[in-house]
């Protein structure tokens, strides 16, 4: 007999058999990035995403879709690591919010919660490309709703159709980007979905024992009745400001224009603070403190019905704690407070920074421009969306401005900006390190945030980067034969200079981005670059380029020998 529905036990199951075939495919997904330098990172990155979560599913001994749901979306939400594990957490999400209300997941319910998928997935992405993991599961959501519109009843069909269909689409991603089919590769991201539908399908099937992914090692599961509420909710005590924390869901009755949600929001500054308010399509979650939570809700109902509400006294959660806690917690705790507010930037001010960095030279560098703290990461370990928020959170200013330094960080630095309550975070699209450096330089203390972000961000688009490592394969890019083994100057855009040499391929790729109007070059040597050899690549350069300024620093960065800037 065919099976019809998921139920949340099996969707659990799945969930996690997804995540481990990932995680057993990470390696192999890293080797699929178009440029074969030796921080290939996709398939860690949405591994690291999808487990983030998992653990949180692990740990749930009896889920229901709603709490299986929340765990899901959330958990991968704070794990998201690049643009592919953002964008495979808001798939996440999407999907989640098509299946939380139903006990079972029919075949109708499926297609639609794939459609919702999509969609937020989409939302998320500035420039959405095609090519890439979007467009896989965009081809399988399409796939399932031409099943169910077909009246599919047989669950097992259904779900090896969609699948044999994403491993279409994936085949046809070089023919959607000809960077792909250069390079004779799949988008790694979207082969990362198609990993966790295998495992997922496995599990449905019964191929793929419970004890494979068994996460009891590695999950801690959470206390009966613990608030996923930040902890910082409950710590300031007697000196907590407004008491309840209140939190529901508006079911929209009409279209929740922009004028609407802006009042709403000025009204609930007026009666509270820790404000979020996220609108999305009929339903606006609303998160606020305040001490009088029934005038928030009086002014919610003017838009809609109510639902997930919920109050917290968090004056009183705080005082059970410290009731419960040992005198020798309660001195572990004052001290882990006392530690946190030192390594807060100090006393408090107005604004601050925040830059992603790898290095010693260069973390030196930015602390030298007034930068407050460092996320340790870059290209070779990117920072997760909720290591951003625990950065954000330390740096005691009103507006903190956010230097992601990678186009892969990006995305991650924009979800966590959402996510900070308490303060202004402006994230600045840095694509480079040297671009982060020309933001702080540019900053300008007596302009607003907005007028601040306009004019850095117009900056660092004159500001060129190239970056020398090594080929860790042969291919062709940009009509360069590529042998492993070879360096690589690569550029904003694509592969500058190639050869056998690092300090040619670095002299050649500088000169490749060089234009008449060129006033500065900057080099910025790693780890693996003696001091001398610095010196004699920046001889050369000043000798080709003598009108320009030319500075040598040491950045002490992994992977990368060179790292040249030209403005």
């Amino acid at each position: 007999m065919s099976l019809q529905t998921i139920d949340a036990g099996c969707l659990a199951k799945m969930f996690l058999a997804g995540a481990r075939r990932l995680e057993s495919k990470k390696e192999w997904i890293n080797e699929l990035n178009v440029f074969p330098v030796p921080d290939g990172d996709t398939g860690t990155n949405m591994t690291l995403t999808i487990m983030s979560a998992a653990k949180d599913v692990a740990a749930m001994a009896e889920p229901d879709m709603a709490s299986l749901s929340k765990a899901i979306s959330s958990g991968s939400l704070r794990g998201a690591r690049g643009n592919s594990g953002v964008i495979l957490s808001q798939l996440f999400r999407g999907f989640t919010k098509g299946i939380r209300d139903y006990d079972v997941i029919t075949i109708p319910i499926m297609a639609a919660a794939c459609e919702k998928a999509v969609e937020t997935a989409y939302k998320a992405v500035m420039k959405p490309k095609e090519g890439t993991i979007l467009t896989v599961a965009k081809g399988a959501s399409m796939k399932a709703r031409e099943l169910a519109d077909g009246g599919e009843e047989d669950m097992e069909k259904f779900l090896q159709e969609i699948i044999s269909h994403a491993e279409y689409v994936l085949s046809q991603t070089p023919e959607m980007l000809p960077v792909l089919k250069q390079a004779g590769v799949v988008d790694s991201g979207g082969q990362g979905l198609v990993e966790v539908l295998h495992g997922a399908f496995d599990a449905f099937t019964g191929k793929t024992s419970e004890e494979s992914f068994d996460f009891s090692a590695e999950a801690k599961p959470a206390a009966a009745g613990e608030s996923v509420r930040s902890s910082l909710d409950v710590q300031a005590g007697m000196e907590i400001k407004f008491g309840y924390c209140t939190e529901f869901i508006i079911l929209l009755n009409k279209t929740f224009n922009i004028k609407q949600e802006m009042d709403f929001k000025a009204y609930l500054e007026s009666i509270g603070d820790s404000i979020v308010v996220v609108a999305d399509d009929d339903v606006v979650k609303v998160h606020v403190h305040t001490n009088d939570p029934g005038l928030a809700i009086q002014k919610a109902l003017k838009y809609g019905a109510l639902s997930n509400m919920k109050i917290d006294n968090m004056r009183l959660e705080h005082q059970e704690k410290l009731f419960k806690l040992s005198e020798k917690e309660k001195e572990q705790e004052m001290a882990g407070q006392a530690g946190a507010e030192t390594e807060a930037a100090g006393a408090h001010k107005e604004v601050g920074f925040i830059a992603v960095s790898a290095g010693e030279g260069l973390a030196e560098i930015f602390r030298g421009l007034g930068v407050d703290s460092i996320i340790e990461g870059g290209q070779t370990m990117n920072p997760s969306t909720e290591d951003v928020v625990n950065a954000i959170k330390k740096v005691n200013a009103d507006t903190v401005y956010v230097l992601p330094n990678n186009k892969n960080i990006i995305l991650a630095a924009n979800q966590a900006k959402y996510l900070v309550e308490d303060r202004n975070v402006v994230v600045i699209p840095t694509k480079t390190i040297p671009q982060g450096i020309t933001a702080v330089i540019n900053y300008v203390p007596d302009m607003g945030a907005e007028e601040n972000e306009a004019a850095m961000t117009e900056e660092i688009s004159h500001v060129k980067t190239g970056e020398v490592t090594y080929a860790v394969r042969d291919t062709v890019i940009d009509d360069k034969q590529i042998r492993q083994g070879d360096y690589m100057g690569i550029g904003d855009d694509g592969i500058l200079a190639v050869g056998s040499d690092i300090a040619d391929v670095a002299y050649d790729m500088t000169a490749s981005m060089m234009e008449d109007d060129c006033e500065l070059i900057s080099i910025y040597y790693g780890a693996d670059i003696t001091e001398e050899d610095a010196e004699k690549l920046k001889a050369r350069v000043e000798a080709r380029y003598p009108s320009c300024d030319i500075e040598l620093q040491y950045g002490g960065q992994p992977i990368y020998y060179y790292i040249i800037s030209v403005e």
